[in-house]
């Protein structure tokens, strides 16, 4: 909240744009549900507001990279304004929509204001046109072509709808105001976001395991997206597809069988005995590299073979190679490789497991 209180006071002080602006898309993601609610009935978050009318499309949804806390020229102002009918740009990557929903649902709890009641309204909605009747969710709608139609779970797109349906359907703040017959779609969204989960965990030797980063929205088979995205098994989007199957209360046994599976795949697909070494190259450029370690946290990649489950690594040519150093240091610093949120799985599995069995 400091950085954005400092943020206001260069917009008085007449600083250039940039100066003015030094939050990028990634912090108003993150930033903006942290916004306090004396901040919401403030100028400084109706203008911001005003920005996330102007993005949203005419899909109801929204762009995503957009820095909703900058100050708009006019020349801005006029390109937001032609990028409403540019459709195919409506995204839920990278937190877009999500956040923009959440902002405006948060800014008529503190104004009453309806115009930003009925812009989150066609948010959630725009959530519910882009589902796929399978239950998943394209990385874009209603882009029609390209990986960005594939059913997405790289980066959390899809569990980041899910959650927020919940909260809708649970009618969790800021969403008490959504009416009744939007909070039932949500559930019934929500439901079918669970059986598009179920149906697309990779199954390897009859064993359930865990998912890809992004499905063939028609198979449901692991699909490639980017080059260096291959089809495999993914140690980095599957755990939190896990710990939301965790949270649902009395799971069928569809769902424990799910869980399950995923979490042997954890346990037998972790990484250990190395960790990061960061140093600077001839070039003087920072990079990493993998070294060998003692009573280090296991690690888990981000792939995994489809039929090794031996972790790879791919530069923007797509070929797999099996050691992150035989990679261009573009891509090994430009991406996320390795990560520890495994840990996070197995450590809930844990109390999972016990709150299950207590109830038998």
């Amino acid at each position: 909240m400091k950085k954005f209180i400092l943020i206001a006071t260069a917009f008085v002080c007449g600083l250039p744009a940039v100066a003015q602006n030094p939050m990028s898309y990634k912090d108003w993601v993150k930033d903006a549900p942290k916004f306090e609610d004396s901040f919401l009935t403030t100028p400084e978050a109706a203008r911001i507001a005003d920005n996330v009318l102007l993005y949203q499309q005419t899909t109801g949804g929204w762009p995503k990279n957009i820095r909703m806390q900058s100050v708009l020229t006019p020349e801005d102002h006029e390109k937001a304004l032609k990028l409403k009918d540019k459709v195919n740009e409506s995204t839920i990557d990278n937190g877009a929509t999500s956040t923009e929903i959440q902002y405006l649902a948060r800014m008529y709890n503190a104004t009453g204001v309806e115009k930003y009641k009925e812009a989150a309204i066609r948010g959630i909605e725009y959530l519910f046109k882009s589902q796929y009747p399978n239950g998943g969710w394209p990385q874009f709608w209603p882009r029609p072509k390209g990986y960005y139609t594939h059913i997405t779970y790289n980066d959390n797109a899809m569990i980041n709808v899910m959650k927020l349906l919940r909260d809708i359907y649970e009618k969790k703040a800021p969403y008490q105001f959504v009416p009744e017959n939007i909070v039932e779609q949500a559930r019934a969204s929500f439901d079918k976001g669970v059986s598009c989960i179920l149906a697309t965990q990779i199954k390897k030797d009859n064993k359930l395991t865990v998912w890809c980063a992004q499905h063939d929205e028609v198979t449901l088979e692991p699909a490639k997206a980017r080059a260096y995205e291959l089809p495999s098994f993914s140690g980095q989007e599957s755990d939190d597809i896990v710990l939301l199957l965790m949270t649902i209360p009395n799971p069928s046994p569809e769902i424990i069988a799910s869980v399950e599976g995923a979490v042997e795949w954890f346990k037998t697909s972790q990484v250990t005995g190395l960790k990061k070494e960061f140093f600077t190259d001839a070039n003087g450029k920072k990079d990493y590299r993998m070294v060998p370690c003692t009573d280090c946290e296991p690690l888990w990649a981000r792939f995994y073979d489809l039929d090794t489950n031996q972790p790879f690594f791919s530069d923007r040519d797509g070929v797999k190679k099996n050691d992150i150093a035989e990679i261009g240091h573009e891509r090994r610093n430009g991406y996320s490789w390795y990560n520890n949120h495994g840990s996070k799985v197995l450590k809930k599995y844990d109390q999972w497991k016990k709150k299950l069995d207590s109830k038998k």
